[in-house]
């Protein structure tokens, strides 16, 4: 195991009870440093009780002494005696039922702020179908009235690790097809027109005929 089982709650922990800096926290609950620093905001994980990562044996306080008084210190999750539970690998991701009528919302914010992502990539972050997403980009979802775009971080439907590196992977894919475009577009103002190149021959005169003058 790498990381706490709980690492949302952990942080909500460690940032209400420790002095850890947002950047040692972030480390160790694998989160991005911008949903701790929303955390301590009170504006991410809203409601969701801390867990005390110390009762939970997943880290000691001497652990965490050792790290509030070194900055530059790493926090060492502590070895567990229970085996690690097995990661799933493929599959769409799950999504708690308390949290699968915020779907929608988070697919409308998706569409409005990035664009870019495709509905493979939309699905993947939020855990919903292709079907769902069309509803919704057409406008024909069920619930479409009241329908309102939110960030699916900020809902708990997704880490902003994942939706920066999809919005990274977006952006990447972009740039190659507008160099490929570019490319496109400059191979064909090098070659020149079949009636460019045939008006050119018909000016030239080939045929290898002498003039009058010399044929007599």
């Amino acid at each position: 195991m790498t990381r706490p089982l709980m690492p949302k709650a952990t942080a909500v922990w460690l940032v209400d009870n420790t002095s850890l800096s947002f950047e040692q926290i972030a480390e160790f609950c694998e989160l991005h440093l911008l949903e701790v620093s929303g955390i301590a905001d009170g504006e991410v994980a809203i409601g969701v009780k801390g867990l005390d990562p110390v009762t939970a044996g997943q880290l000691t306080r001497e652990e965490i002494a050792r790290c509030e008084a070194d900055p530059a210190a790493h926090l060492q999750l502590r070895a567990s005696s229970h085996p690690e539970p097995v990661k799933r690998s493929r599959g769409a991701r799950y999504t708690p039922v308390s949290r699968r009528q915020d779907r929608p919302d988070a697919i409308a914010w998706l569409l409005r702020h990035h664009p870019e992502l495709s509905d493979s990539q939309i699905g993947k972050l939020v855990g919903t179908t292709k079907t769902t997403i069309q509803s919704v980009r057409d406008r024909s979802h069920w619930n479409q009235a009241n329908l309102k775009p939110v960030d699916p971080v900020s809902l708990g439907l997704s880490s902003q690790i994942d939706l920066d590196t999809q919005v990274r992977t977006a952006a990447e894919r972009a740039e190659k097809a507008k160099a490929k475009l570019k490319g496109d577009e400059v191979a064909g103002e090098t070659l020149r027109p079949v009636t460019e190149t045939a008006a050119g021959v018909a000016d030239t005169d080939v045929s290898g005929a002498l003039p009058e003058t010399e044929q007599n």
